[in-house]
Formats: C-alpha cells, sequence, structure tokens
C-alpha cells in the first residue's frame, strides 16, 4: 500500500549525495558497527541518512564539524533503532555540538527542602522536547568500545521520553510485559547502588546508580559497547534491552 512517509523517505535517500565509500569510511572508524551484517550496515546507512536529512547538527562555541564527524554521529545515534523504525526519533530537530564538556545551572532539593543553585561540567544533555546537546570531545572518546559513548547514552534518554516522560520506563513493544521489565530494571538499580554504598566497585558506570532514567541510559550504552559485560552483571537487563531494541549482540547460553 503506498505511503506518503514512505514515499518521501525513498526520495530522500534517493538523492544523497554521499557515497557508500564514504560511510564505510565512517563505519571503520566505529569500533561499535563490527560484526554488523550487509543488511544491517545498509538500513543503518539509510536511518543516517534520514537523520542527516531531518535533524540539524549545529556545531557551536567555533567548532568546525566535517561531514565524516556528521556521519559519525548520525551512525551512532541510529544505531539503537536499527531494528525499530526512523520515528522512534521523532519529537525533536537538533544536535548542538560543543568543543568540549559544557557548563550548565540547575536547581537541586536536598532533604531538608532547601534549593541549590548547582553549575557543573556535561559531555551531554537530552531536553524534552528540545535538542540534543554532546561534546565533541567526548563523541571521540566514544569510538573507543570501552561502554561510554555520550550519543548512545542521550538517544537512549530521548527513547525514554516518548511515553511523556524520561524515567528508566521507555513505550514498550506490545509483546513486552511491563512486570518483566520493572522487576529486572529495579533489581538491577537497587543492586548497583547497594554496591556503591558498601564501597565496591559496580559493573556498570557508577552514574547508573543516580536515578531509573540514568541506568537506563548507561545500560543502553553498555548492550552496544560491552554486551558482555551487562549480561554478565544483569542478564535480566540485557534480555529486556535485547527485546526492546530488537538486537541480539551476543549469543546468550
Amino acid at each position: 500500500m503506498w505511503s506518503f512517509k514512505y514515499w518521501r523517505r525513498r526520495r530522500i535517500l534517493a538523492g544523497s549525495a554521499v557515497s557508500q565509500e564514504e560511510w564505510k569510511q565512517a563505519e571503520e572508524s566505529l569500533p561499535l558497527l563490527e560484526g554488523l551484517t550487509d543488511d544491517e550496515r545498509r538500513r543503518l546507512r539509510e536511518w543516517a541518512t534520514l537523520f542527516l536529512h531531518e535533524k540539524s547538527l549545529e556545531s557551536v562555541q567555533g567548532l568546525v564539524l566535517d561531514s565524516e564527524a556528521a556521519r559519525r554521529i548520525a551512525l551512532q545515534a541510529c544505531l539503537p533503532i536499527l531494528n525499530l523504525d526512523f520515528d522512534w526519533l521523532r519529537g525533536w530537530a537538533s544536535v548542538i555540538i560543543y568543543p568540549d564538556a559544557f557548563v550548565v545551572d540547575h536547581e537541586e532539593m536536598d532533604s531538608a527542602g532547601v534549593v541549590h543553585r548547582i553549575r557543573e561540567a556535561r559531555s551531554g544533555e537530552s531536553w524534552d522536547r528540545g535538542p540534543l546537546i554532546i561534546s565533541s570531545t567526548d563523541v571521540d572518546a566514544g569510538r573507543r568500545r570501552d561502554g561510554y559513548n555520550v550519543i548512545l547514552h542521550e538517544v537512549a534518554h530521548k527513547l525514554d521520553a516518548l511515553n511523556g516522560v524520561a524515567d528508566g520506563f521507555p513505550p514498550l513493544h506490545g509483546d513486552m510485559p511491563r512486570e518483566a521489565w520493572t522487576r529486572a530494571f529495579t533489581r538491577a538499580f537497587e543492586d548497583i547502588n547497594q554496591k556503591l554504598d558498601a564501597g565496591h566497585e559496580t559493573p556498570l558506570d557508577p552514574y547508573a546508580a543516580e536515578t531509573p532514567e540514568e541506568f537506563f541510559a548507561v545500560a543502553t550504552e553498555a548492550f552496544f559497547e560491552i554486551p558482555e559485560v551487562l549480561a554478565g552483571a544483569y542478564p535480566d537487563v540485557f534480555e529486556q534491552l535485547a527485546r526492546f531494541y530488537r538486537v541480539w549482540p551476543l549469543k546468550m547460553p
């Protein structure tokens, strides 16, 4: 059946000036794309092409963003939706790229009810119905397959917020029981906090212990970058993410 949306997508893809060799060069600089099949690479390039057409990549503070860097950002941003649909990236229009960590002001209330103004440096941020903000330095750091990837982290927040609020509970597919998701993530979130409280090392970045939404974002980074670590530490979380992203980055026993 004819669809304007899919007709428009095919027009955008047909009009793309990026060669297959240019896509290949960008992909080869990203270790987390190793292991993708030819069909998966083709689909990822299509999503990335739509991303570069639909999203405005805006560099600030004198940063010059070249075409290959833009392609690397697009490929990483689209990896979580590889087996979903481009519509999962709806609701926002731009990516703002700083040269390095950027400073933000925000307010926090302590246990006594006193509000404190805090200034802190961040490598990425995702605004509700607003831009995705990242640091170029941290984007480059994400080219190492070490479990840290600011683009995957911030895109996870965007997916999480599709049901209205980023709370660690994104809109699940119809075949995913809510109870199984809640049980897996609650246990893992409690476990990583208990490890921190006891002074033990954590299998994931300790930032995952901040809030449920940060746990989901950090777990997403691990799922795509170091899946064996996530599967070993929190197999139920790994399974839920595999069902959500419809990707199996490694074979489970």
